[in-house]
């Protein structure tokens, strides 16, 4: 992962080698142009539609280049985004509450963080292996389950429908905690048991788990501690389904979904958080050329963030018909 910091380093430290260093161009673009975009794990959407949102901003905003960069996803960008490390991030709506709220990872530290617009759903995975006798969350218990990457919007979701099952996800699983290709490979190799995914559809990583052992796997359905969630966290989750031509599974299965959020820092210019709302809607078309799920939003529903403040910039762009 490459942010602003280690950018800057290696600047200082190529300008501390030369023995004449030439003034840099004057420039009024925030952080003179160089944006850089938090997204997800490589085999993931957000990897995919991040990449895609950074080349629109830089080919259609002067003055401007996004470099998207893969991170451990929603807690991570969240917490980069805030720091300034980076600029822009996708992020899961129940882990920019907790952020906006100072509750569960972000306990007593709220996140100074806005948003940009809210975009397509992502549904939560559940996949074990077949013979591993999981049919339900509940069987998981004893289990070598990964949840995840740490601090990842999976891992929150992993987390709650453990505990929405009645299980202690650190006492009564054997719980691992990896990226999306680690916990692929550790399936494939035997060394995991089962899996929690929360992404897009269909999700790169999975598609591709699934073709390499054919009848191997299967999906668990959630949709069942769907109240619990409620119950206890609001209404961020709600019912969906994973179709069977997602990934070719014999039937529809059951599951949850959350929407995702496009997050900066609260600090930046008005004019720059316009822009960048306006390219996500004017060139939509675009992004959905990049992975389906880019065209499963819309401007009517953009600005529904709630809890976590729309930038005034955004605002502007909404208002403005």
């Amino acid at each position: 992962m490459i942010g602003r910091l280690a950018v800057l380093l290696t600047v200082l430290v190529t300008a501390g080698c030369a023995e004449v260093a030439a003034p840099a161009p004057a420039s009024h673009a925030w952080h003179d142009g160089r944006l850089f975009m938090a997204t997800g794990n490589t085999t993931g959407v957000y990897y995919q539609l991040g990449g895609g949102y950074a080349d629109i901003v830089t080919r259609y905003l002067p003055g401007y280049e996004v470099r998207a960069e893969p991170t451990g996803a929603s807690g991570e960008n969240i917490e980069r985004v805030a720091s300034g490390d980076m600029d822009i991030g996708l992020t899961l709506a129940d882990t920019a509450t907790d952020a906006v709220q100072g509750r569960g990872a972000f306990e007593g530290h709220p996140e100074p963080i806005r948003a940009l617009a809210r975009v397509y759903r992502n549904y939560t995975h559940v996949i074990a292996r077949a013979g591993a006798g999981v049919r339900t969350v509940a069987d998981l218990r004893g289990k070598r389950v990964s949840t995840g990457s740490p601090n990842s919007g999976t891992e929150t979701i992993a987390l709650r429908l453990l505990a929405a099952a009645g299980l202690d996800p650190d006492a009564d699983v054997q719980r691992v905690r990896l990226s999306l290709p680690d916990t692929a490979s550790a399936m494939a190799a035997g060394t995991v048991d089962a899996m929690f995914w929360s992404g897009g559809l269909p999700t790169p990583g999975i598609t591709d788990l699934l073709a390499g052992a054919p009848g191997q796997y299967g999906f668990v359905p959630v949709a069942d501690l769907l109240p619990a969630l409620n119950a206890r966290y609001g209404t961020a989750y709600s019912p969906a389904t994973l179709p069977k031509s997602a990934y070719g599974t014999p039937a529809d299965v059951p599951t949850i979904a959350v929407a995702n959020v496009l997050v900066v820092n609260a600090a930046m210019p008005d004019q720059l958080a316009y822009d960048l709302t306006r390219l996500l809607f004017t060139h939509q078309a675009e992004l959905a050329k990049v992975h389906p799920e880019g065209a499963n939003f819309d401007r009517a529903g953009g600005p529904r963030t709630e809890p976590v403040d729309l930038h005034p910039g955004a605002r502007r762009y909404y208002d403005s018909g």
